[in-house]
């Protein structure tokens, strides 16, 4: 059965111009007229202000008016849907991330990088955490559970909703995050042989921070015999691949109890493969850490939550970024070394390397950059859309 198509947007002149570049996003700004009765998460189509077809999307009353999902006319059914999930599938088999035994832990479906805007779904071994950050998603989750488990090459267990704190306008529709196909109690992934415990209801964004998978995979190589700071250590993820990769001392610090107990529960999960009395754990601020601290680390991880979250705040959170980082800097022994991440949409790689530069500068410290970080291949980056590539990192040796 076919999606029934709502409402005629039209644009204002020269304003098809990034869609015809295939840009995924309508702005409010940018429409001129809208025809039909219409509300959040309906399906609309675009047309240039000459009455030329541009592309179908959902709308919603916001900034961005509406995520394009098609740029072809086209039913939009179970079919449509279906074949984009395939498409999705098929790219993650191409990198082995199905039915590996190494790893069960990925994103199966990343918003505008797999043409699904709106829409995150992580795999955590069995279970899916749909999360909808736009109405029209979320109207289509029964479909979209309905085609996962007739399509998947692998056991689902439980679906888990978790969209009430990303959807807009939730105060209206009153959403509440729960599973919407079977259930699960205590989850518990593996990623290329750690095993971490995940708290899909609790914990922050759907549970884990996926996107640091490859770069907690390197930091592994720089660790043998290292003392190692995970700031803003959440679940310990970092920490646990330094302990792997042979740290004489690993340090964990979070302001957040919650996050102290899980990386604690994370480090004794995986202590048959490190040496778990390397490892403390502090509550604290990290500023009021450093402060009192009487030595300095070899390596040390900043994975800051986001600084930045909206345009407006853009330049106080590089101060942010200069002032964190910069602190860093002074707690590095000679020949350290700093992964350091940027996971602000809004923060460019331009602007985080530069705040990141001034603060050596400020700290008077002579840096290099090894390797310069984003977010793996199961969270894709849609050429068309670059704000899709959110989280930025570099990996510094520091003299």
């Amino acid at each position: 059965m076919s999606q029934k198509i709502i409402a005629k947007i039209k644009l204002k002149s020269g304003k098809e111009k990034s869609i015809l570049r295939f840009h995924p996003w309508v702005f409010s700004g940018a429409i001129k007229e809208i025809t039909g009765d219409i509300k959040e998460g309906d399906l609309v189509d675009i047309y240039s202000s000459d009455n030329k077809f541009l592309a179908t999307g959902h709308y919603q009353p916001s900034s961005i008016s509406v995520r394009i999902i098609t740029f072809k006319k086209q039913e939009i059914n179970e079919k449509f849907w279906k074949e984009k999930f395939i498409k999705a599938f098929n790219l993650r088999k191409e990198f082995g991330l199905f039915n590996n035994e190494h790893l069960n832990v990925f994103r199966l479906i990343n918003a505008e990088g797999d043409g699904f805007p709106g829409l995150i779904i992580d795999y955590y071994n069995g279970i899916l955490v749909f999360q909808a950050h736009s109405m029209g998603m979320y109207l289509n989750f029964d479909l979209f559970k309905k085609i996962l488990i007739e399509l998947t090459g692998f056991k689902i267990k439980a679906i888990y909703d978790k969209s009430s704190s990303t959807l807009p306008y939730k105060a209206r529709l009153k959403t509440k995050d729960s599973f919407i196909f079977g259930q699960a109690d205590e989850i518990i992934v593996n990623e290329y042989g750690n095993k971490f415990l995940v708290d899909i209801i609790e914990g922050q964004k759907t549970g884990f921070f996926i996107d640091q998978r490859e770069n907690r995979l390197l930091l592994k190589n720089f660790c043998m015999d290292k003392k190692v700071l995970n700031a803003f250590c959440y679940s310990g993820g970092f920490s646990v691949y330094a302990l792997k990769g042979g740290a004489s001392t690993v340090h964990s610090v979070d302001s957040s109890k919650k996050a102290i107990e899980l990386t604690n529960k994370n480090i004794n999960l995986n202590s048959d493969k490190v040496e778990a009395t390397s490892h403390l754990s502090f509550e604290d601020d990290l500023f009021n850490f450093l402060d009192n601290l009487k030595e300095k680390y070899d390596v040390i991880i900043l994975d800051p939550p986001a600084f930045a979250k909206h345009i407006n705040a853009l330049n106080q959170g590089l101060k942010g970024y200069i002032r964190i980082n910069k602190k860093a800097f002074e707690n590095l022994n000679p020949r350290g070394i700093l992964f350091t991440f940027s996971c602000s949409q809004i923060v460019s790689k331009d602007n985080f390397k530069a705040a990141v530069m001034q603060a050596a500068a400020i700290a008077e410290r002579n840096v290099q950059i090894l390797y310069q970080l984003h977010q793996p291949p199961d969270h894709p980056i849609s050429i068309f859309h670059p704000e899709g590539e959110y989280l930025k990192g570099l990996v510094l040796f520091v003299e």
